[in-house]
């Protein structure tokens, strides 16, 4: 095993620009552009993330548009590649906060994202972040040469960049359709058309008793059933339709599944047999209207329900790659003992950070850590000294061992199936519990230990996340010729500044919308938050988690692609899951025109570059017109808080042809343009992108 890792390293391996090669790299210009985008970018994931409970990779964006800004100020191959690597990683600091910092929200132990909680959640992302990039400096010689990891993504980006000639056209779809996805959103804000359309169904009208037969027995009991139940059309959204078209129709079917299930069988079925009593239950006078009884059915029942089953999808997903994970984990001892016997490297490309200042860093990040645990286990004011000095102590003994595992399992997953795929969620999942159980057994328990499991989770999420696509992009650097200690370098600044810039939307989101509500659901912070306060606090509808158990086992058993997937359907508002479900859709029509037509392989690959290109900035349109709007309103909030969150609204968006020309609108742009840049036959083959 030995001689097959290391053999590859002897081999004198081509960068493509020569390590001789003196050319412009870690600029002023292209740091400041790969700021910018670590920024926009690491926002636009963060509105993607709590609204739809998923992020895209950033490196393909971030590639296109650092190459077409850099390429105006006539900046080189390299200061490209860095631009690209800061631009990227605001993306992950996003994927690891939204799925752990609103927790804190849900879980009720802070009142919203308020200013008293800035520094609170920058020292999270901050600490977990440059974990992250440390740890994966000290692995990440042996890994970006191993060559049993072929890097998907990362070998794309650097035909991106290969191929720079045709940087100018791709960035003129994505700006273009950010700025058509920033209109359409806009539109609907303002009431143009009405982007999310409720319609209501009256069961009552469908049946009005239930029989309970009791055998053979011909008097039949039976019982009052009725109500009404809420059904939802899909919302004409760009983000939504975008997120569908790049995880394909298969996906986005399974997605919506879950929706159907929730709102098509689960929420109508308790609503007609149990909302008869609910209602005869009430005080006289304050009866509960049906709609909004159906809705406390759903985040009551079903929504503990969906639960179980995204606890059962995030382990099943960690038992699948159980071979991998094991690998992960022996190759992290086993590259960590080699990247401690190497000879410091002389040439540009393989220089890394000193070990020196690496292992200062962690043990600096460990201090930290012990401090900001000790501040959340003490603020639960009844706990004793020593206890809270432990308990502050094992939490960061946890983050810091099983953050380094992690991190090396998030780096070689990477390596194997790319950073969209990485199951970050599912790693954060079993830190959470780890760390939930150590509290209990340490005595830590209440606000405090919730908080304290809470705060390593999330530095074990964005550590992990980041890890993987600061991997994903070293290689590329790797391809490229550029110098890793730059590299990491730049993303250690856009750590800093995605963590210091996040906040912000995520704060004007939440004090907008609210963390857990159909318009900001949350799906994976909602799973944090029940599981710390269930285990810690013993605040769990334990019943209801379990049925959600059983089903994901139900849906294992029957060979459901991802049971996850599948209950964050479930979690997410119908509205969501079947505009994500549309934009799958349209996919499918999409490649069935492209293969219809008389297209070589260069042109479809130029046709599914475009789609994904148009997708890509529908998404990021939405997500900055939505930031900037939320951000609006959260102003307007704070100087009137008893004003309406919405902006001026004009009298036509509930007409029903306004909302179909803004879906014709939008599902022609996704067909037309794609089809429009399949290019010339002769012309050469585009790089495969890859999201």
């Amino acid at each position: 095993m030995s001689t097959q890792l290391t053999a590859p390293s002897e081999k004198k391996y081509r960068p493509y620009v020569p390590e001789t090669m003196e050319m412009k790299e870690f600029t002023f210009r292209a740091v400041l552009v790969g700021l910018v985008l670590t920024a926009i970018l690491g926002s636009a994931n963060a509105y993607l993330g709590l609204k739809a409970g998923m992020t895209i990779a950033a490196t393909y964006p971030a590639a296109v548009i650092g190459m077409a800004l850099l390429r105006l100020m006539k900046g080189s191959l390299l200061e490209e590649n860095i631009a690209r690597t800061v631009g990227s990683i605001g993306e992950s600091v996003a994927a690891g906060a939204v799925f752990t910092i609103p927790a804190f929200v849900m879980a009720g132990l802070w009142p919203g994202l308020t200013s008293g909680q800035y520094w609170k959640s920058v020292a999270l992302m901050v600490i977990g972040g440059t974990l992250g990039i440390l740890f994966v400096t000290l692995l990440r010689r042996v890994m970006v040469e191993d060559p049993e990891l072929p890097f998907p993504e990362s070998v794309a980006a650097s035909e991106i960049h290969k191929a720079g000639q045709q940087g100018a056209k791709a960035a003129k779809i994505l700006f273009a359709n950010m700025g058509f996805g920033a209109f359409m959103f806009l539109l609907g804000q303002v009431n143009i058309f009405s982007p999310s359309n409720t319609f209501h169904v009256r069961i009552s009208e469908l049946g009005k008793r239930l029989l309970l037969r009791t055998g053979t027995n011909p008097n039949v009991a039976t019982t009052v059933t009725g109500g009404a139940t809420l059904f939802n059309a899909p919302d004409i959204s760009p983000a939504y339709l975008g997120v569908g078209y790049i995880i394909g129709p298969r996906l986005a079917a399974l997605n919506f599944a879950g929706g159907v299930l929730a709102w098509g069988l689960l929420v109508p079925l308790l609503t007609f047999t149990v909302g008869p009593y609910i209602q005869a239950a009430q005080p006289a006078g304050q009866g509960l209207s049906w709609d909004l009884l159906a809705g406390a059915i759903y985040y009551s029942i079903v929504r503990p329900i969906a639960v179980g089953g995204m606890l059962v999808g995030a382990s099943y997903t960690l038992f699948k790659m159980r071979k991998q994970l094991a690998v992960g984990i022996g190759r992290a001892i086993s590259d960590l003992r080699k990247s401690a016997a190497a000879h410091t490297a002389t040439n540009r490309t393989e220089r890394d950070l000193s070990s020196k200042i690496v292992f200062a860093g962690i043990a600096l990040v460990f201090f930290a850590m012990i401090v900001l645990y000790h501040f959340f286990i003490s603020g639960v004011g009844n706990l004793s000294g020593s206890t809270v000095l432990s308990g502050s102590l094992v939490a960061a003994g946890v983050m810091i061992v099983v953050g380094f595992f992690f991190a090396a399992v998030s780096g070689n997953l990477v390596g194997m199936i790319g950073s969209s795929n990485n199951p970050v969620s599912g790693l954060t999942l079993c830190t959470l519990v780890i760390a939930a159980l150590l509290m209990v057994a340490l005595g830590v328990s209440g606000s405090g230990g919730v908080a304290a499991v809470l705060g390593v989770a999330a530095v074990v999420c964005v550590s992990s996340a980041v890890a993987g696509e600061m991997l994903q992009d070293l290689k590329v650097g790797h391809i490229l010729g550029g110098t890793p200690a730059k590299m990491q370098i730049g993303d250690l600044l856009g750590i800093v500044v995605a963590s210091l810039v996040l906040f912000f939307p995520l704060s004007a989101l939440d004090r907008v919308y609210h963390f857990g509500t159909p318009e900001l659901s949350a799906p994976q912070a909602g799973l944090m938050a029940m599981l710390s306060k269930g285990i810690v606090g013993g605040d769990m509808a334990w019943p209801l988690v379990i049925v959600g158990v059983l089903l994901g086992l139900a849906l294992i058993m029957i060979e459901v692609k991802s049971v996850m997937l599948f209950s964050v359907g479930m979690y997410l508002p119908l509205g969501t899951t079947f505009a994500i479900f549309v934009g799958g859709l349209i996919r499918w029509v999409t490649d069935r025109l492209r293969d219809r037509r008389s297209l070589n392989d260069a042109q479809k690959a130029r046709v599914d570059n475009a789609g994904v290109l148009t997708a890509s900035g529908l998404i990021a349109g939405e997500a900055l017109c939505g930031i900037a709007v939320a951000a609006i309103l959260a102003q307007k909030l704070a100087h009137n808080p008893h004003a309406e969150p919405r902006l001026y609204q004009f009298a036509i968006g509930n007409f029903p042809v306004t909302v179909l020309l803004a879906f014709a609108a939008l599902v022609a742009v996704m067909i037309l343009v794609p089809l429009a840049n399949a290019g010339r036959p002769e012309d050469p083959a585009p790089p495969t992108a890859i999201m």
